[in-house]
């Protein structure tokens, strides 16, 4: 065992030190899942409950006679890292794919799935809805309609800016369906505006990403637009 992967290490810097030797990236928006052993998240969680506490006592709030926040950390510290960036932790939702055997060519479209994510900025929520519009062809890999919503979830679990979401789900499922046109649309609340900032509880943010015949024809772009705004 290298000095680098010696138990007495942080696990933070055991992670961060395989992610680097490998030149992987480990953006806020990146999911690690592959590089954390069995037993790490779990070391994980509690070295970022004495960091959620840390930030507690910098705030001069009391965690020893406040019986509202005595555990707060660890709350905090399990919310992170089993559900609001979960998708940073754990490996994709496992997923059946199946054969097109039928040649299906039709458009599809999968939507609204609600959507939580957090600002990457301020780590404020972000809660919204997402669209997916899906042209196959005779070669597309189909899968079940329940994994789209846990595929977009996967994506979405981790802090992120709206833009680059979107983006992120497009890749995903263009190189696991390899459809002739994949369409997302979402649009989002975000509460670094509502909470903080300007205060504007009325903006919304919406962005779209169109790939192949969602963004050559102009006549499938329409139809997938018009339908989804009939919901």
């Amino acid at each position: 065992m290298s000095h680098t992967e010696h138990p007495g290490n942080p696990v933070s810097k055991r992670i961060r030190q395989r992610l680097e030797a490998s030149g992987k990236r480990y953006f806020a928006n990146d999911n690690i899942a592959d590089f954390i052993e069995p037993g790490e998240l779990e070391a994980l969680h509690a070295e970022a409950e004495k960091a959620v506490e840390h930030l507690l006592d910098a705030l001069v709030i009391d965690r020893t006679y406040d019986h509202n926040t005595r555990d707060t950390a660890p709350r905090v510290a399990k919310m992170y890292l089993t559900e609001v960036f979960a998708g940073r932790y754990v490996n994709p939702p496992e997923t059946t794919e199946f054969p097109n055997a039928e040649s299906l060519n039709e458009l599809m479209i999968v939507g609204p799935v609600t959507v939580r994510s957090a600002c990457s900025h301020h780590l404020c929520p972000i809660i919204g809805r997402v669209w997916l519009g899906i042209l196959p062809n005779a070669k597309s890999n189909l899968i079940g309609l329940s994994k789209y919503s846990r595929l977009t979830n996967w994506i979405m679990s981790r802090p992120q800016i709206q833009e680059e979401a979107i983006v992120q789900l497009a890749d995903m499922l263009e190189t696991m369906i390899v459809p002739d046109g994949i369409a997302v649309v979402m649009e989002a609340d975000h509460f670094c505006m509502h909470w903080r900032g300007v205060k504007d509880d009325d903006t919304q943010m919406i962005n779209s990403v169109m790939r192949g015949e969602f963004l050559e024809n102009a006549s499938l772009r329409r139809e997938f637009l018009t339908l989804i705004r009939l919901r």
